[in-house]
């Protein structure tokens, strides 16, 4: 009988020629299998040998990763379709796939990034060379005070914060304003990168009105642009690049206001959600962190070690 490398061959071979599959998706196919041999090599199995309970497990880490919901229904899709072909050819008498039930389709938890890795990026910012260092600090320290979407972030003009402002008047989605209110870092590092501005001016470009300026077509620093920075900036801070995004600064801000006590209503109007089931999606973040800090540092948690106490037994 076949391994289960062979049964992968014989599987994507079979999507060639009977079903004319396309190149790429010859081997979408192929990287789907092989992740899930690699997980189940990590449990000393295979393709062949895993049981129903092995593949709800890699089913399972599949969610933990990360990875976006188009991606992990990919690749629960791929090893279904091959257990299919499997069961068809007779080489198993069972399909460990089959009772594994597929994960309801809904909006994936946002990845959010910690207190303190927050803090670590912004310190990698600043320490890159003074002028760059203090333009991407003033916006990931925007991003994050104000929650603001990174088209929000690039469209910022220099006339929103030329009076230094306790709050940017925000035009978001549909045209709709609201404000965002700005702590004192954040208006530390705009006033820092207020006196320095001027310098990344392009020649002849002294009338430019954008708040980060660029030489591009635009006129300013582009949302891919400021995705690149962000992720050189989250190497240099220990953090892995693929947690990091400009949209996770938002979802950090609301997912600590939440932490913090903030009331859901309040943190729907400062992320402009016109509907507050959008906003609720943070609170399943904010419960489950909440809930490793409970396991972690009550004194009955069951990871911690009961304290003796003196007194009558």
């Amino acid at each position: 009988m076949m391994s289960g490398e062979g049964w992968a061959e014989a599987f994507l071979e079979m999507m060639s020629v009977e079903r004319a599959a396309a190149a790429n998706t010859l081997r979408a196919y192929e990287r789907d299998l092989a992740d899930a041999s690699g997980f189940l090599a990590g449990r000393g199995l295979s393709l062949a040998s895993a049981s129903a309970g092995d593949v709800e497990a890699y089913f399972a880490d599949l969610g933990r990763r990360g990875l976006s919901s188009a991606t992990a229904s990919r690749r629960r899709a791929a090893l279904r379709q091959f257990y299919r072909f499997v069961l068809g050819e007779g080489w198993r008498a069972d399909d460990p796939s089959r009772r594994v039930e597929a994960p309801r389709r809904g909006r994936p938890l946002p990845r959010v990034l910690s207190r303190q890795e927050a803090a670590a990026l912004i310190a990698a910012a600043t320490a890159r060379d003074a002028v760059r260092g203090l333009r991407l600090a003033c916006m990931i320290e925007l991003a994050y005070a104000g929650g603001l979407r990174v088209s929000e972030l690039t469209g910022l003009t220099l006339a929103q914060v030329a009076r230094g402002p306790d709050f940017l008047m925000i035009r978001g989605k549909g045209g709709k304003e609201r404000l965002a209110p700005l702590n004192d870092a954040a208006r530390a590092a705009v006033r820092a990168w207020l006196e320095v501005r001027s310098s990344t001016l392009p020649k002849g470009d002294a009338a430019n009105p954008w708040l980060f300026p660029s030489g591009g077509k635009g006129g300013r620093l582009t949302p891919r642009r400021f995705a690149q920075l962000l992720s050189e900036a989250a190497v240099e801070a220990g953090i892995d690049p693929a947690r990091v995004s400009p949209h996770v600064l938002r979802h950090a801000f609301a997912t600590h206001l939440l932490e913090g006590g903030a009331d859901l209503r309040v943190v729907q109007t400062l992320l402009g959600h016109a509907d507050i089931a959008t906003t609720q999606i943070y609170t399943h973040v904010a419960g489950e962190r909440l809930a490793e800090v409970v396991a972690t540092a009550h004194p009955l948690s069951a990871s911690r070690k009961p304290r003796r106490e003196s007194g009558f037994s």
